[in-house]
């Protein structure tokens, strides 16, 4: 009999982190879920970017466009994957994702086995904000098992769909 409780959290109760084209719901992290996973929700305008080119050591990440259009790197492969598809990036494979030129998108993502990423992205929203630098977030890369890569081919298919 499994004695460990449902990891829940109800729409009003999500942290939620914004830009001028990103927003960032975070659902439910590793620490709540047993290590399964760690879920949240991101919504990004109309060609915005949102994760550079990285890779994890620890978990595979999952995708699930449920509005839009989202454009992927995933290994040496650009995609498009509209609403209702989805992807699982595994672990080790460089990846990086953003909103289609043409669409925006909203999208669910889930780290698993889940690793402790809400501080994270509390991270990158200090960035944002000129807060904390980008120093900061290459010395949490280990902490926080996200690794960045340079991938040329993904910025110049990025930077080519720019108005």
């Amino acid at each position: 009999m499994n004695t460990t409780q449902a990891a829940i959290r109800y729409p009003a109760d999500a942290e939620t982190l914004t830009t001028d084209s990103v927003t960032v719901r975070l659902l439910i992290d590793s620490n709540e879920a047993g290590g399964a996973a760690s879920t949240l929700e991101v919504t990004m305008a109309q060609g915005a970017d949102g994760a550079a080119p990285h890779y994890h050591t620890r978990s595979a990440e999952l995708f699930y466009v449920a509005e839009g259009e989202l454009q992927v790197l995933a290994g040496d492969r650009i995609t498009t994957v509209g609403a209702g598809g989805s992807l699982i990036v595994p672990k080790l494979m460089p990846h990086a994702f953003g909103a289609s030129p043409d669409s925006g998108a909203k999208i669910m993502i889930a780290l698993m086995p889940g690793v402790e990423r809400f501080e994270y992205f509390r991270l990158l929203d200090r960035i944002a904000k000129g807060e904390s630098t980008f120093a900061d977030l290459a010395a949490a890369q280990e902490e926080f098992d996200n690794h960045f890569v340079d991938a040329p081919a993904w910025w110049a298919e990025r930077t080519a769909n720019r108005r």
